[in-house]
């Protein structure tokens, strides 16, 4: 299994929220900006304040899918 955040990407979208403000706003540091974006394992803690920022579910930003 490997974890997706194509859900967060459109969630920021329809949010009308850019990668830089949200990676400020969060205080995330660039090399787990760089984790999101390729789809790599990050700290449960980063994906529960993304939640709270984003007042969502963790099922909303991220899924596991199945490898091919």
């Amino acid at each position: 299994m490997k974890i997706s955040y194509k859900k967060l990407w459109i969630l920021l979208i329809e949010k009308d929220i850019s990668q830089a403000d949200f990676r400020v706003d969060l205080n995330i540091a660039t090399g787990t900006m760089t984790k999101l974006r390729r789809n790599e394992e990050v700290a449960l803690s980063v994906l529960l304040r993304i939640c709270e920022y984003l007042k969502c579910n963790i099922g909303d930003i991220c899924e596991a899918v199945n490898e091919v």
